[in-house]
């Protein structure tokens, strides 16, 4: 796990605020986070942050120009920040992004490429959206990949389960935090 790291991606204050089920799921992500740094493996999280009436949202963009509209993910807005359940600590990169995926319009690829990471392990909410489009994206990338199931989230149960037991384990291992954890700690 030398050439990994775990991103945990859009775990905003709003968006925890809409899709959180109450079934445990910033416990479990915290676990896989101070897992990921006792194994030595850097954590990078990632928000998504537009700037106010943001100029680079076309207006062809459906989803962003909602949230525009909404006056959701404004960059320095209180409910932008990373959730404090799950904050990052010292050392860890927070990156910035732009749109849906973890590559679009931020400077992750770089980051990563000048750690000589080739494998990521994704968390994040949501399932049908950030860790969907940064899979797919990774892919082009090729970079290993590796879902930690249970550690992403979705506001539709159905979407998370097809997404992490039908179409992930094509593309990528897939685990619960907890078997995630052991195979680390057995490496």
């Amino acid at each position: 796990m030398a050439n990994s790291a775990l991103l945990v991606m859009d775990v905003q204050r709003d968006i925890v605020a809409i899709a959180d089920d109450g079934s445990g799921y910033l416990p479990r992500l915290r676990r896989a986070i101070d897992g990921a740094r006792a194994a030595g493996i850097p954590v990078i999280y990632v928000v998504i942050a537009l700037r106010p009436g943001d100029p680079v949202v076309s207006p062809r963009n459906k989803v962003l120009t909602n949230i525009v509209r909404a006056g959701l993910f404004t960059e320095g807005a209180p409910g932008t920040e990373i959730h404090d359940d799950v904050a990052p600590q010292q050392g860890d990169v927070v990156v910035t992004k732009r749109r849906g995926s973890a590559f679009s319009g931020s400077d992750l690829d770089l980051v990563l490429r000048a750690r000589d990471i080739n494998s990521l392990v994704l968390t994040g909410i949501a399932t049908s959206a950030v860790v969907l489009s940064t899979l797919w994206h990774a892919i082009d990338l090729d970079f290993g990949l590796t879902v930690l199931a249970d550690a992403c989230l979705d506001t539709d149960p159905e979407v998370h389960r097809v997404l992490t037991e039908k179409l992930f384990p094509q593309w990528a291992e897939v685990f619960a935090v907890e078997d995630w954890l052991k195979a680390i700690a057995r490496q």
